[in-house]
């Protein structure tokens, strides 16, 4: 069988790393890296600056049948980079996959938001992925799918490591009480990308927990699996009503055994050290 070719940008960071290893036995995966040299001896990864490399040389060596981006760095040049992408999808035949964030809906804190809702940010970081996903938008259907992510958890996770080392060494924890999220963890994520890849999909893809949590509520419940602590949580009331952050599937249903709960995080996928 011919294997499909797919390029990660940003491997080498936590979300771009855990995909790379979800889907490298399964098909013809490269990655980029940028400072992290332990990437350098694998034949498969490729350094790439964002400031400074071309992305070009990269797609023209690699021909891949799918770009992932997780791109972290410089937001202008993430924007460069990303038009540099979608020049390259149009006189190929491949697909953009980008990872992409709840946060595109920052602004509308009354509601979770579904797949088709209007996206519209008042964080730096929102508008960034709102400026990308409307590049995409502009692009043929068939050719990119947006895949707009929590937070997310695992062992392996920055926030988890941030939780534990807080636990470790007896600081406060930061919790936002009035706020609503939905969540989801590294394993199931990469394995829904990997599904997705599978099933040749396009479209707009809300990867989260198909249920809501409380953040302080869900943090307390982290805490409780990693161990017996009685940490200071440091609340940080942004408003004193509820808000939410949660990017919500309605129109693009996952199959039932690639859905995921909040508690099924907390349950199966925050172990003790």
């Amino acid at each position: 069988m011919n294997k499909k070719k797919i390029l990660i940008l940003g491997a080498s960071g936590f979300i771009g790393n855990v995909i790379y290893k979800e889907l490298c036995s399964y098909f013809n995966t490269y990655g980029t890296y940028f400072s992290n040299r332990s990437f350098s001896d694998n034949q498969q990864f490729y350094r790439y600056d964002l400031e400074e490399d071309d992305i070009f040389q990269i797609l023209d060596k690699v021909n891949p049948d799918f770009i992932i981006s997780a791109l972290r760095g410089n937001f202008g040049a993430q924007v460069q980079a990303h038009q540099h992408v979608m020049e390259y999808l149009i006189q190929h035949k491949c697909k953009l996959y980008f990872i992409s964030s709840a946060n595109v809906f920052d602004a509308y804190s009354k509601f979770p938001s579904y797949e088709s809702d209007k996206t519209l940010s008042e964080s730096v970081y929102g508008r960034l992925k709102i400026k990308i996903e409307n590049m995409m938008m502009r692009l043929p259907k068939e050719k990119t799918a947006i895949l707009r992510v929590p937070m997310v958890f695992g062992n392996t996770s920055p926030r988890i490591k941030e939780i534990k080392s807080s636990l470790e060494n007896n600081e406060p924890i930061e919790v936002f009480p009035n706020l609503i999220i939905n969540v989801t963890n590294d394993d199931r994520l990469t394995q829904q990308i990997h599904y997705l890849i599978n099933r040749d999909k396009t479209g707009i893809f809300h990867l989260g927990s198909i249920d809501l949590i409380q953040h302080e509520e869900f943090i307390k419940e982290v805490i409780k699996r990693i161990g017996n602590y009685h940490p200071v949580l440091k609340r940080v009331f942004t408003t004193n009503e509820d808000r939410y952050l949660a990017a919500l599937p309605k129109d693009n249903k996952l199959p039932k055994n690639l859905r995921i709960s909040s508690q099924d995080i907390i349950n199966h996928h925050i172990t003790v050290d």
